[in-house]
């Protein structure tokens, strides 16, 4: 009775291949995460996998992710001069979900695809509509306390001149206001990234 249960666990025990479900030996089967599968299989799958990651950074439809990233940085620049207008408080924090809503929507509007131009499009749409709402909010400061002084001028928008523009812009751009940019721009770049499978 011992020498067969001693046997039995010498046996090792067979698999069966998670795709074409033939029955494995320990030296046969290639773990996958949590299923097991023939050297075949296991090939096949890779080959499939390795094309379906190519064929997201094949044939972009720049122009619609040109389109989802400029109504991301759209959104984006006006729920924080929104949120200025309403409260009062420049609340740059808010300025983040600027490259979020850009790179979700460079990615969304070429149809999920990921590529580096892609990235790049995406930081450059993100990093101009931060300067645009950082300028809106800027202006708004500024166009209340020339109401408070009684003034009758205002900072329009859109501005005059570049000059202009770049000067309101100056304001209050200190380093606080570089970190929230270098946010935007990093979100910008790593949501619409290509996907890298590992070795």
């Amino acid at each position: 009775m011992a020498d067969a249960d001693s046997s039995s666990a010498a046996t090792p025990s067979a698999t069966r291949c998670g795709r074409c479900q033939t029955a494995l030996t320990d030296s046969e089967r290639v773990p996958a995460q949590d299923r097991f599968f023939c050297r075949t299989c296991y090939e096949i799958l890779k080959l499939q996998l390795r094309t379906t990651v190519a064929s997201m950074s094949e044939n972009v439809n720049y122009p619609m992710a040109l389109l989802g990233a400029v109504l991301g940085g759209v959104a984006g620049a006006l729920v924080w001069w929104g949120f200025t207008v309403l409260t009062k408080i420049g609340l740059g924090l808010i300025a983040v979900g600027i490259g979020f809503l850009v790179g979700h929507g460079a990615a969304r509007g070429a149809g999920g695809k990921r590529s580096a131009g892609l990235q790049a499009l995406s930081v450059a749409v993100g990093a101009v509509s931060f300067l645009v709402a950082a300028y809106l909010v800027n202006m708004t400061f500024i166009n209340q306390e020339l109401a408070q002084q009684g003034r009758p001028v205002r900072v329009p928008f859109p501005p005059a001149s570049l000059g202009m523009f770049f000067h309101v812009l100056a304001a209050n751009f200190g380093v606080m206001k570089l970190v929230f940019l270098a946010i935007v721009v990093y979100e910008a770049w790593i949501i619409p990234r290509p996907v890298k499978l590992p070795a």
